[in-house]
């Protein structure tokens, strides 16, 4: 039966998952075609990333609560509760993306102020102004997708993310080298190319959910359920607000961790960069087997089939174990090649490549963390695990990684040995946690 649920599992997951992997490759594009100018530009944007990161995943967290609230209202057969939830959750998410970039555009020149290279962080700033703005399309197209994604309709935003990869590529091609007669713009052509993909996936995602036939059912009632409702929000709010923590916690732990790294200087920036990218494009498949599990888990809570949430939990945590093992082995053997991909500098593609080999260290517990906190999400479980999240990366990775690098001379490195640390623990408290509420 376990066999059979991980298949089930996957099955959902797969559409998801290559949504993800398409929206990570852009983010490595972006690296690649920015790195190909100069390795300073390739810092440049990734101070942008690690800084906005922050606000970005808490405002992802947000939209989290709507696909497990849309789940567990399917489960019961509710459809006039999905279309409630989809209206309320839509608001509550664009209030989040409004509030996120008024708050970087009004902050940008803080890149001056956190001991950066001097000329990145000039460069870097009329790139986190776009980047900022460009938050608002793409957490409006997340709060739509995660609502298909809880009725099981994964598909349909896994299109529109794939479709958006080459209208993204043929921007930056156009914008950052000044091909075709446009203007050569580098990082801020990059800005711009991400800005505009954004938007226009936001406009046809909303188009298809607002005309397909799929989900006319759920349009259909809008007369009696799109109205604003404090209960529904504060339901919103329990799952999106802990969820948006447990996310943040880790997001800013790496981020604050590339910034710290950057004040070694731009060579360690771009390596860290370089050897983070790889990590994340691993992870967007966790993140994929852990939305799948959430809903399933979520669909079986609103049925109150506890059996078989306990079945789709830990055959989804044995899948994340196998897949965690086999990035790691990816990335031992080819931590010499996986640098070339983004710059040619010699120091650091050394230095990417010592870091992919702490990034194998870690693949493992990076899968099981995310696909546990998932499951506890799709059971309401999101106190605790929040406040476990931040006792691994606040209370110990972060501190230690400081410790190992600045303290025992590791440099970039005993950054990274925190985040092995980190990760480890949050996997640990997280799994104990989810066999102990399905016991």
């Amino acid at each position: 039966m376990l066999r059979a649920e991980a298949g089930r599992t996957i099955k959902l997951a797969l559409p998801i998952i290559i949504g993800e992997l398409a929206q990570m490759s852009l983010h490595i594009i972006d690296a690649a075609m920015i790195g190909a100018i100069n390795y300073k530009q390739l810092a440049a944007s990734a101070l942008v990333i690690n800084v906005i990161n922050i606000p970005f995943v808490i405002g992802i967290g947000m939209t989290i609560s709507v696909s497990q609230m849309v789940s567990m209202a399917h489960g019961r057969k509710d459809g006039q509760l999905v279309s409630h939830y989809l209206f309320n959750g839509f608001f509550l998410c664009v209030c989040t993306a409004m509030l996120i970039t008024g708050l970087l555009v009004a902050d940008k020149n803080i890149l001056l102020h956190l001991g950066q290279d001097d000329e990145v962080a000039h460069l870097a700033l009329p790139f986190m102004q776009l980047m900022s703005i460009s938050i608002i399309p793409m957490l409006l197209f997340m709060a739509l997708k995660q609502f298909a994604d809880g009725l099981e309709y994964t598909r349909t935003a896994m299109v529109l993310s794939l479709s958006g990869m080459p209208v993204n590529i043929l921007l930056n091609w156009l914008l950052i080298y000044g091909h075709w007669g446009f203007p050569r713009m580098e990082l801020a052509g990059a800005g711009w190319a991400t800005l505009i993909t954004r938007t226009l996936m936001f406009i046809a995602l909303l188009f298809v959910i607002l005309r397909h036939k799929l989900f006319w059912r759920y349009i259909a009632v809008s007369r009696n359920q799109w109205k604003l409702k404090w209960k529904t929000v504060k339901e919103l709010l329990h799952i999106g607000v802990p969820s948006s923590m447990q996310i943040g916690m880790e997001a800013s732990a790496f981020a604050i961790s590339g910034i710290i790294i950057g004040t070694i200087g731009a060579v360690a920036q771009a390596a860290h960069q370089i050897a983070l990218s790889c990590a994340s494009f691993t992870f967007m498949v966790s993140m994929g087997l852990s939305q799948a599990g959430s809903i399933r888990v979520s669909n079986a809570f609103g049925r109150k089939d506890r059996k078989m949430i306990s079945i789709i939990g830990k055959s989804t945590l044995i899948t994340a174990f196998l897949y965690g093992t086999c990035c790691a082995l990816i990335f031992t053997f080819f931590r010499n090649q996986l640098p070339h991909l983004f710059n040619k500098n010699t120091e650091v593609l050394n230095l990417a490549a010592l870091l992919l080999l702490y990034a194998a260290i870690f693949q493992i517990s990076d899968s099981t963390q995310a696909i546990s906190a998932g499951l506890l999400r799709g059971i309401k479980d999101v106190k605790m695990p929040t406040l476990f999240v931040g006792i691994a990366y606040w209370v110990a990775g972060l501190p230690l990684g400081y410790m190992f690098a600045f303290v025992f001379n590791m440099g970039a490195a005993g950054m990274w040995l925190g985040f092995i640390t980190g990760l480890s623990l949050a996997s640990l408290f997280l799994i104990l946690r989810f066999l102990k509420m399905t016991k």
